[in-house]
């Protein structure tokens, strides 16, 4: 038996033909190769060359992202000093 290029068996005689599920199953997996480096290749092109209006999009997301984050940290903070205040409360009648 051979292998192709990314060492995947290859069958060496019709004796050793695939199944109809597996030559579809094999097909798709060659679309989605396909497809996977077809997206590779527009990513590389963006990354090099990004353009005014992702810079922008990314700019919104990052302020977006950062006020979640900040607002998530209060909620922390909140939750951590009403525990605390609970704990003392606690200890105070008992």
């Amino acid at each position: 038996m051979s292998t192709d290029e990314h060492n995947f068996p290859l069958p060496a005689s019709p004796s050793e033909s695939l199944s109809p599920l597996e030559q579809e199953v094999l097909d798709e997996y060659a679309r989605l190769l396909g497809n996977l480096n077809e997206m590779n290749t527009v990513l590389a092109d963006l990354a090099a060359n990004p353009s005014a209006e992702i810079l922008d999009a990314l700019r919104g997301l990052e302020r977006k992202t950062s006020l979640v984050f900040t607002l998530l940290k209060a909620s922390v903070y909140s939750i951590v000093l009403n525990q605390e205040i609970g704990v003392r409360g606690d200890e105070e009648e008992g």
